[in-house]
């Protein structure tokens, strides 16, 4: 009889095939006069190859099955009916044999044979192939690594000279170093869906840690995803990507440091990039405000969209601070049983992050501050956001002020007003108050207010008098009736304090302030209150604009650090002199002026 299989024909005896083929028993049955013996088979799966394996089982001949052929010949079997209640021991039967000894112990012939299964549907779906390999996989991937016996390919070989595992160390300890994420390498051969399947199954078996999972996702994107990690995909077919970044957002383990924040950030850039839908960015955007404390200012230096004039996407970044702000606000109030996001932190643990997020947005201030296209708006904006946050230092705020100030000298008076309000001067560390009082592009307003407390902070550390004491000799300089008003001063003098004051006027106000403190300690050695404001009157400001810091500047200046006093953070109050020094060493970038000009 001749068998037209595709565009292939064998030419076969009937009696070995009908003895075995059910299916083929019908067809022949099936065969009219005009047909003859000649039978055509189009839909068989696995096509001529598949069929050839068959063939040569129902003559008897020996048939090599392998990783790569044996689903092909096992669908095809199943679509001759090639069962035990045709003849014992046939072909299905040797096959799940085969299967069930030796594919399914093996490691890396059930990823194969799992690889292979995707031509195949959904034959291999009924035939619970699929679900077997899955099972498999699974199983070994979720072993404690002290009995991972079996060779596996990436990571055995990293591990060997990342460790430099000693030539005579005994199996035993080199099976200790097995690490827990030794399988995710081989598993990113596997099609997106397949790999779904796989850790989800993996996930089922619950052996399997958060990290672990984390790190087969980060591989596998890194390895599908082209340019993934320089945040630029590469590529021609964007349906592709969007499907597999919307399927690794649905795998992200629930626990919080199942993966990177670094990675949450790149994997959101990516949807955005790809324009995957606003579920998965909205899902992307909360994991990565419940993580934000642990980014750096690298993650955060995401470029705009190629419509926008500015460098940097500032509107991203303050999306993800209101999402870390929402975690915050609701990790301290309430979290429902069913939240997906289940690690609630202590109120301690909450102020720590916001400290670290505050840190962080400081220094990216100062990186996108160098965009000369960036509006005063956005970069205000996102400073204030994190103003509430307790902080020791405000140097990285300055330093950013410094840089903005610097790439775009053509702002106005009250822009420079605006974006200096951000910081407290009391805050300052001594290299940026050093730092400050000869920086030429600060409002003058701000320089007094630098020299005044960085004159406390001298005063009080050498013990020459007290916070208290000092104050009292500003308010000396002030007229009876003026202290914190703001209306005795002119139009005219309120431009001169917006105005940036020259080096000359920056040397008057450093003597004039230095010689209020000296007229301080002489008071505090025995003079009475009327002396010390007898004394204080006597300090020389005519050198700085003629009459810019008399007696009502002091008042309008005293009048603007109550309105700070009043806005600023829950730990403004803080003694200048308590600024840890710490915090001062944690800012390299204030070590050096020119880092911060």
């Amino acid at each position: 009889m001749v068998i037209n299989v595709g565009d292939v024909k064998f030419y076969l005896h009937k009696f070995p095939l009908l003895s075995k083929s059910y299916r083929l028993q019908k067809l022949v049955a099936c065969t009219n006069e005009e047909n003859g013996d000649e039978i055509n088979i189009h839909d068989i799966p696995g096509g001529p190859a598949a069929f050839d394996v068959c063939a040569k089982f129902c003559y008897g001949m020996t048939v090599t099955l392998n990783a790569y052929n044996v689903v092909a010949a096992r669908c095809a079997a199943e679509y001759l009916e090639m069962y035990e209640t045709v003849e014992k021991g046939n072909l299905i039967y040797k096959i799940e044999v085969f299967l069930t000894s030796s594919i399914f112990r093996s490691w890396k012939d059930s990823i194969i044979v799992l690889q292979t299964t995707k031509g195949f549907f959904p034959w291999c779906e009924e035939l619970k192939i699929v679900s077997h390999c899955l099972d498999s996989v699974a199983s070994k991937a979720s072993t404690d690594t002290s009995k991972v016996d079996w060779s596996y390919t990436y990571n055995h070989k990293k591990l060997l000279s990342e460790n430099e595992i000693d030539l005579h160390c005994d199996v035993v300890n080199k099976q200790q170093l097995v690490p827990e994420d030794w399988w995710v390498e081989d598993l990113c051969e596997l099609h997106i869906d397949l790999y779904k399947r796989v850790i989800t199954t993996i996930k089922t078996k619950g052996r399997m840690s958060a990290e672990a999972i984390g790190e087969a996702l980060k591989a596998y994107v890194n390895r599908r995803l082209l340019g993934f990690s320089k945040g630029k995909i590469h590529g021609s077919d964007p349906e592709k990507y969007r499907y597999l970044v919307d399927t690794i957002t649905w795998l992200l383990p629930k626990e919080k440091n199942g993966v990177s924040c670094g990675f949450l950030i790149r994997l959101l850039q990516a949807s955005i990039a790809l324009e995957c839908g606003q579920t998965v960015r909205s899902e992307l955007k909360k994991r990565v405000g419940l993580q934000l404390e642990e980014a750096t200012v690298g993650d955060l230096l995401i470029r705009a969209p190629d419509s926008e004039t500015i460098m940097f996407d500032i509107d991203l970044v303050h999306d993800l601070i209101e999402q870390f702000m929402l975690h915050q606000k609701n990790g301290q109030i309430d979290c429902p049983a069913d939240n997906r996001f289940q690690d609630i932190r202590p109120a301690f643990a909450s102020e720590r992050s916001k400290v670290k997020v505050a840190r962080i947005i400081d220094g990216y201030l100062a990186e996108v501050a160098r965009d000369p296209n960036l509006p005063l708006s956005k970069f205000v904006n996102l400073a204030e956001l994190v103003s509430g946050f307790s902080r020791s230092s405000h140097d990285g705020i300055y330093r950013a002020i410094d840089m903005y100030l610097k790439e775009h000298p053509g702002i106005t008076k009250s822009e420079r007003k605006r974006i200096c309000r951000l910081m407290d001067c009391r805050k300052l560390s001594a290299e940026a108050c050093m730092h400050a009082v000869q920086n030429e592009r600060l409002p003058l307003r701000i320089v007094v207010q630098v020299l005044f407390f960085e004159q406390v902070r001298a005063t009080t550390s050498s013990g020459g008098g007290s916070t208290p004491d000092l104050t009292r000799s500003v308010k000396a300089l002030l007229p009876v009736g003026s202290y914190g008003s703001s209306t005795s001063v002119t139009s005219n003098t309120e431009e001169d304090w917006d105005a940036v004051p020259t080096a000359k006027e920056l040397k008057a106000l450093k003597g004039g302030l230095a010689t209020l403190r000296l007229r301080d300690r002489e008071g505090n050695n025995g003079s009475d209150l009327n002396d010390m404001k007898t004394n204080a009157e006597k300090v020389d400001t005519s050198k700085v604009k003629g009459s810019i810091i008399s007696k009502k500047m002091f008042s309008k200046l005293w009048s603007n650090k109550d309105r700070l006093s009043e806005n600023s953070s829950s730990d403004t109050s803080e003694s200048p002199s308590s600024s840890n020094a710490g915090e001062t060493k944690s800012t390299p970038c204030r070590s050096r002026r020119q880092s911060m000009s």
